[in-house]
């Protein structure tokens, strides 16, 4: 299975050198065109793990891998740091969560570079489209945190 997901995920990548996709429905249809299947949760884990971000090309919002601090980024605080230079992003705190606003299509790839870092502060974390919550068991954890990420996004 592993061979099969890395075979599409190179696929995606191809697809998106090729011709804008601004949606994860349209990224399913043009997989399927070249023969593979896939659900729109196995899609969904694919924008995340391959970092794909929204951008805007000519007015239009769609997928693209975004630069590489390194080929290979080997941790999530890497990854992370790069995520929050290139995009737009605020954090507000509400009660012991954090809420990271960003550009639609993006939030998937914070919120799994954030989980790659294993911070021990972080208790878990939700992406949607363009918002990620990230939940702490205290206040003290909460500020560490939002240190860290204010400090990474500079």
């Amino acid at each position: 299975m592993e061979v099969i997901k890395q075979l599409r995920q190179r696929e995606i990548r191809d697809l998106l050198a090729q011709r804008p996709i601004r949606t994860q429905q349209e990224l399913a249809a043009a997989l399927r065109d070249r023969g593979f299947r896939a659900t729109q949760a196995t899609i969904s884990r694919d924008v995340a793990e391959l970092g794909l971000i929204k951008s805007s090309l000519d007015g239009v919002q769609s997928y693209t891998v975004p630069a590489r601090v390194t080929e290979a980024e080997s941790t999530g605080e890497e990854r992370l740091r790069a995520l929050l230079r290139d995009l737009p992003v605020s954090v507000r705190e509400a009660g012991l969560m954090l809420v990271i606003r960003t550009l639609p299509g993006s939030a998937h790839a914070i919120a799994a570079a954030l989980d790659r870092t294993r911070w021990s502060e972080v208790v878990g974390s939700i992406a949607g489209d363009d918002t990620v919550f990230v939940a702490f068991a205290d206040r003290a954890a909460l500020q560490r945190v939002r240190g860290r990420l204010a400090s990474l996004g500079h």
